[in-house]
């Protein structure tokens, strides 16, 4: 799951095209030293070209599998990251946020009354959420077996009932063909 520990980028949802632009850069990079195209650099452009990679990985690394804006936004201090907030007020994201006594909750979506300063409360709450977002994902994921195996058995029942309707058909065929001879050779007797 994408998620940002660094100074919010400003823009990183208003602006998502360029931000995909640094992300596959930093992409691009990496499959130059994989090619070994990066070896043939002179010493000084490796240098340059390590020192970007570094601060794109920094600021961007986390959000490398983003392929498209996020459905909701957690945050932990709104008031530090208040670039984040009003970027995702803009595209009507969702936010979930740890909300303290020094900001206004009105601010965001879903406020979590807690301390946003201290690190025990912060993984106290961040474990609760992530638990909660897997078990989510682990409901979506049967619901979606279950309409599967639904899916399979309507699909199976239809196929059995035109395999019927067929069977049916075929009987209906010889049934005409009979008569028909049946005509015929009453015809060829008389």
């Amino acid at each position: 799951m994408p998620y940002i520990t660094e100074r919010w980028p400003g823009g990183m949802l208003t602006n998502f095209v360029t931000i995909r632009k640094a992300v596959k850069k930093m992409s691009a990079i990496d499959r130059t030293k994989q090619d070994g195209t990066f070896e043939a650099l002179s010493k000084r452009e490796k240098l340059q070209i390590d020192r970007l990679r570094a601060k794109l990985e920094k600021n961007l690394g986390s959000i490398t599998d983003m392929t498209r804006l996020p459905g909701a936004l957690f945050v932990v201090d709104i008031r530090r990251e208040h670039i984040a907030i009003r970027e995702a007020q803009k595209l009507n994201i969702p936010i979930f946020a740890m909300v303290d006594t020094n900001c206004d909750p009105r601010e965001v979506d879903f406020a979590i009354p807690s301390n946003d300063d201290a690190s025990k409360s912060i993984d106290i709450i961040l474990n609760y959420v992530t638990d909660a977002i897997k078990e989510g994902l682990s409901e979506r994921q049967k619901e979606k077996e279950v309409a599967e195996v639904i899916k399979r058995k309507k699909k199976s029942g239809s196929e059995k009932k035109n395999e019927v309707s067929e069977d049916q058909k075929e009987d209906v065929k010889e049934v005409k063909e009979k008569k028909k001879r049946t005509r015929v050779a009453k015809k060829t007797e008389e």
